[in-house]
């Protein structure tokens, strides 16, 4: 993303500032042998699939279009899913990320104005060599590297791909909407993220809830201060930067401000 704007999927996956690291804790419970690497590679297809179908109906001209994400075209965010599908293949092959932050940031100004079919293309090809890497026998239990000195079990590194696939094509402003995410890719994305915030201590203890499930954030060791309700989309979108909240009720307080990383 723009060094101007917020990185909102780095801000999902970002766990510097996290006090209970999601390979060990996810609200409170242990998630780490809960992962399904291969049905999640799975995921990633059917949503690739998803993305390059609609895509497919742009055209030049709307590529070179701004996204929903602050100093980014359309093309930004496809050469974007593009060069992110080799750089978690690299971090499966236990090689960096990225050569450096600058390098990935040039490599997207450098993909972005390219034409609709080349830029479908390297989506749809990048995606196939990710889903070769993950399909060939490997200890899915092994600690990777990513970025800014991030780690975390190979096995969740699918999961990250299918937040990136769902939540840019969100981001492309196609018609594409937080309501139309999968049911399940939702609920698991806001609990990692309320997960990712438990600890924070600029959070006040916080309960979130569609009125059919529940999810705490914030500090602990502190009685819950603030109840946030809402539909799953809006929930997810406040948590991902995405919404500004306004689609849901408060009860006890403010709606908190989540820290920018």
């Amino acid at each position: 993303m723009p060094d101007a704007a917020p990185d909102h999927i780095a801000r999902t996956f970002d766990l510097r500032h996290c006090f209970t690291t999601f390979t060990q804790r996810c609200g409170g419970a242990n998630v780490s042998s809960m992962i399904d690497h291969a049905h999640d590679l799975a995921s990633v297809r059917d949503a690739t699939e998803r993305l390059l179908t609609a895509a497919a109906k742009l055209d030049n001209a709307s590529v070179a279009e701004p996204s929903r994400l602050p100093g980014w075209t359309r093309g930004h965010v496809l050469a974007h899913l593009a060069r992110n599908a080799d750089a978690l293949m690299n971090v499966l092959e236990g090689r960096p990320m990225y050569v450096s932050g600058e390098a990935r940031d040039a490599d997207i100004a450098r993909d972005a104005p390219r034409p609709l079919d080349i830029h479908l293309a390297d989506v749809r090809d990048s995606a196939a060599r990710l889903q070769a890497t993950g399909a060939v026998p490997a200890d899915w239990s092994r600690i990777v590297q990513l970025r800014n000195g991030v780690t975390d079990s190979a096995s969740t590194v699918p999961f990250r791909r299918w937040t990136e696939v769902e939540l840019h094509h969100v981001d492309l402003g196609i018609g594409y909407e937080l309501e139309d995410l999968p049911e399940e890719f939702t609920e698991r994305e806001i609990e990692f993220l309320a997960g990712r915030f438990t600890g924070h201590p600029d959070v006040p203890p916080t309960r979130l809830t569609d009125d059919t499930r529940t999810w705490t954030t914030g500090r602990v060791a502190e009685p819950i201060v603030v109840t946030l309700t809402g539909s799953p989309a809006d929930l997810l979108g406040w948590l991902t930067g995405r919404r500004d909240g306004a689609g849901l009720r408060v009860e006890g307080g403010q709606l908190p401000e989540l820290p920018p990383l």
